[in-house]
């Protein structure tokens, strides 16, 4: 029975910890520029579908999903 419920305990959820250590910091980030009709896009997309930046990147022409979110996440601070 201890043996069971020290495994038990070892036990963690991969999914979690991989999305830790995937983290960067926004530091390390550089701006991405915008021209007003691509934010007034993001900011309005962004209400609509949330973070799925696939999706709003998708609707601006040469702008990949990182970008987008680099943009939202430094336009935030």
């Amino acid at each position: 029975m201890d043996k069971h419920l020290r495994t038990k305990q070892a036990k963690t959820n991969p999914i979690v910890a991989s999305s830790f250590s995937e983290e960067v910091s926004s530091l390390e980030w550089e701006a991405v520029n915008m021209n007003q009709e691509e934010e007034d896009l993001i900011c309005r997309m962004h209400k609509l579908v949330g973070n799925r930046w696939e999706l709003i990147a998708g609707r601006i022409p040469g702008r990949t999903a990182e970008e987008v979110e680099r943009f939202w996440v430094m336009k935030k601070k």
